[in-house]
């Protein structure tokens, strides 16, 4: 009987989220605590301003227009963002940002206790939000690769999006009491005090500076980083597949709808929250995947399953079984971007890693809005749950010809992979040049392995 318990508690180990990162990185630890506070945080201003907007106008489109609003920012400063993240030291930019976002939330608290709110404001800093997040996102993701080891890095995207969903699910729903029962002004101070320790934290992260050659960021340091992307399949694959994916089988916006269908409007708030339930429970028992090597099975099997459970979704006319396929479709999700994480925090050189950053940030922020946008004017032509299905279906047999088209994302190997290998020598160099340097001694140029000229 004694045996028994540490054989079941190293299964247990071995299904648990890998927690290395958390041990072996300072500086991962503080990024991620102090992301869990911004998801808080946020939350209160994501759910406040909106019906705030509703609040002032009682006009539906009024509510949709943030959306028109944060899009062109975040893509314009998206790029420009991951040029900037080559280019000077990336803390600097977290910092920075933070800040900026912190001072956005004192203006919606300042207009929230006028006796007369304003509009405008509103909008103004919906876009400067987007801005911010715009010009953020390339360094913190860049960061990541700098900070955790390189075999570390699919465990530290699963514990990031473990912390994600965490405050997907919990912010939203503690930002709703708040507002209901406290008012904005209360929920954009709570943001307000989430961004100063935000700062905070930031600050005491290690300097991550920009490499002595760093080009100043340009448009053509920007068409750099694309023609790179464009010259390596398995990146290729990884942007094409989740374009496709949440393009075809992004079916959030016509929520309502189906819910109105299957006589459930109780559930439509559940719609919304499966998907980040079938990731949490992903992220839970995501220890397996730390000893996955073909990542880019990971990515297209992820996005095939999501693709799969959504066309189910569509099918099923039982709510239960609706909600239940949405969690499953989270969890494909999950399964997809941890393969695409680790992707490209293994393979993307240093001096470029901003830059590609900054093409992440369009290629899982544009595939949801126009998503949208197609599943909505499929609904009107063909009927709410055949939009779904059919986006579903349409998702699976996309990413069935994607990976036809680029053979070289799914034969990817992190262990035998020239870009990874080449990624990982720069790693270990940079590693030994930094020990060399504290030791006093003259830092050894790096080398390079065999076969990844």
């Amino acid at each position: 009987m004694t045996s028994l318990v540490p054989s079941a508690l190293a299964k247990l180990a071995a299904v648990l989220p890998d927690l290395t990162p958390w041990r072996s990185s300072r500086d991962f630890r503080l990024l991620w605590v102090q992301g869990l506070v911004t998801y808080f945080s946020s939350a209160m201003a994501m759910i406040a301003l909106p019906l705030q907007i509703k609040e002032l106008t009682g006009s539906p489109l009024a509510v949709g227009a943030m959306g028109a609003v944060e899009l062109v920012p975040l893509v314009v400063f998206g790029l420009y963002g991951g040029a900037l993240a080559d280019a000077v030291d990336r803390r600097r930019v977290i910092v920075w940002t933070e800040a900026g976002l912190g001072a956005l939330a004192l203006l919606l608290l300042f207009n929230a206790l006028l006796p007369e709110p304003m509009l405008w404001p509103l909008y103004v800093v919906a876009a400067g939000v987007s801005a911010l997040a715009g010009l953020q996102r390339p360094a913190l993701d860049s960061l990541l690769a700098r900070i955790v080891p390189h075999e570390q890095q699919t465990a530290a995207a699963a514990l990031n999006s473990l912390r994600w969903q965490v405050g997907s699910i919990a912010g939203p729903a503690l930002a709703g009491l708040v507002v209901a029962y406290a008012g904005h002004a209360p929920a954009y101070g709570v943001t307000l005090a989430g961004f100063a320790v935000s700062v905070l934290m930031c600050r005491r992260l290690s300097p991550a500076p920009a490499a002595h050659d760093a080009e100043k960021p340009s448009l053509r340091g920007i068409a750099a980083g694309a023609r790179y992307a464009w010259s390596r399949p398995v990146l290729l694959g990884t942007y094409a597949v989740d374009l496709a994916a949440m393009f075809f089988a992004f079916p959030n916006a016509i929520f309502p709808f189906l819910a109105d269908e299957l006589d459930a409007d109780w559930s439509l708030g559940l719609m919304y929250a499966a998907g980040a339930v079938g990731s949490l429970v992903l992220g839970l028992t995501s220890g397996w995947t730390s000893r996955v090597r073909r990542h880019g099975l990971l990515v297209a099997g992820g996005a095939a399953g999501w693709g799969l459970a959504i066309a189910a979704a569509g099918w099923f006319g039982n709510v239960w079984a609706v909600l239940l396929c949405l969690a499953l479709a989270g969890a494909g999700d999950m399964v997809s971007g941890l393969g695409r994480a680790t992707i490209w925090n293994q393979t993307i050189p240093e001096e470029l890693r901003g830059r590609l950053a900054g093409i992440e940030v369009l290629s899982y922020s544009v595939g949801p809005q126009l998503g949208q946008v197609r599943s909505g004017a499929m609904a009107g032509w063909t009927g709410t749950r055949a939009a779904v299905w059919s986006g579903g279906v349409a998702c699976v047999a996309s990413v069935g010809l994607l990976c036809l088209a680029l053979p070289k994302l799914l034969g990817y190997d992190s262990a035998t992979d020239p870009d990874s290998l080449r990624r990982k020598a720069q790693r270990e160099a940079a590693r030994a040049a930094g020990e060399a340097v504290r030791d006093g001694q003259e830092p050894s140029a790096p080398q390079q392995p065999a076969g990844t000229a």
